[in-house]
């Protein structure tokens, strides 16, 4: 899942504030108001969960979700200081922390977002793709990068399939439903409304080839791709730092209620996405949601990042982040 371009932490560059030491102790008193932010994607129905269920309630007299829906918006909201405590690729958190603003991470909410729909039964791996149409979203950020991994790894080039570049997801499943393309890149809950929307259409689109899996047999480890996280931004940290264990522990809460309970999730999270609640709950079970602390998964984090980062670990900034970034 990959909302923000490298282009988009530009704006930051001259935001930052505050030193990247932990936090000064706040007074142990709720928070008046916390707002949470998130793109309209997996980890943001854990969010959105969680607000609507009062599990946030010993933490903030007042809790509400958000979602932001382009780059543009994250980024005005975290320059403006409005947006604190958010919902963010982490690619692009490391990103923002290397370039001088120095948002922090608190854990991974997803551990993969990513699949390769197709109809026709002959693909099933990424050697199937050689000479075949298709869609992928996000040209230059995490899925494409990721996938032009894969194909490097089989030995495969971009020359030897014919790629059409989406906007988004959702554009790329678009593109196959309207049987333009042979597969498409996608990412949850897209990759459940493309297998959906093809069932009403008598198309049987299905997950051919799930990144995670193909990602782990790659890396020689775990399939996870932690791909987004909730940051928290040095505002926040300073006035509120204190509560950040108890934020933790009621994500951790909230994840687990998700995965148990998913249409009473999807219910609760429906309207704060815009998005039907038979496909929220659809997609649960496909979207990997967790809620492991930074330092927990930072091998993970970093495994990703080193394989999406390019030549001199350009795309996050020229380096790996440091031991501040995790909470």
């Amino acid at each position: 899942m990959t909302f923000l371009s490298r282009r988009s932490t530009l704006a930051l560059l001259g935001t930052a504030a505050g030193a990247l030491a932990l936090p000064r102790s706040a007074a142990a008193q709720p928070i008046p108001r916390l707002a949470l932010y998130g793109p309209p994607a997996g980890p943001s129905i854990t969010l959105a969960h969680a607000v609507k269920t009062g599990m946030l309630s010993d933490i903030a007299e007042e809790t509400l979700f958000t979602p932001w829906r382009s780059p543009d918006e994250l980024r005005a909201g975290l320059t403006s200081g409005e947006i604190l405590v958010s919902v963010v690729p982490i690619q692009a958190a490391a990103n923002f922390y290397n370039r001088g603003f120095p948002i922090r991470l608190e854990n991974a909410m997803t551990n993969g977002l990513l699949y390769i729909i197709a109809e026709e039964t002959g693909i099933a791996t990424i050697p199937d793709l050689a000479g075949r149409h298709i869609a992928v979203p996000f040209r230059g950020d995490t899925p494409e990068i990721i996938f032009s991994q894969l194909l490097d790894h089989h030995g495969m080039r971009a020359e030897d399939l014919k790629i059409t570049y989406a906007g988004t997801p959702t554009e790329a499943m678009q593109l196959m439903l309207a049987g333009q393309v042979d597969a498409a890149l996608t990412a949850e809950p897209s990759t459940t409304a493309a297998v959906l929307r093809g069932r009403e259409a008598g198309k049987q689109i299905r997950r051919a080839i799930n990144l995670q899996a193909v990602w782990g047999e790659m890396t020689g480890a775990a399939p996870v791709l932690p791909q987004a996280g909730l940051a928290l931004t040095p505002t926040f940290l300073d006035t509120y730092g204190d509560a950040v264990p108890a934020l933790l522990a009621a994500l951790e809460q909230a994840t687990a209620d998700v995965l148990a309970n998913p249409e009473a999730a999807a219910a609760h999270a429906t309207e704060a996405l815009g998005l039907p609640a038979p496909l929220l709950a659809a997609s649960i079970p496909n979207s990997n949601l967790v809620a492991r602390p930074a330092n927990e998964a930072r091998a993970d984090i970093e495994r990703l990042l080193a394989a999406m980062a390019g030549p001199d670990l350009a795309r996050i900034g020229g380096a790996m982040p440091d031991d501040a970034f995790y909470l």
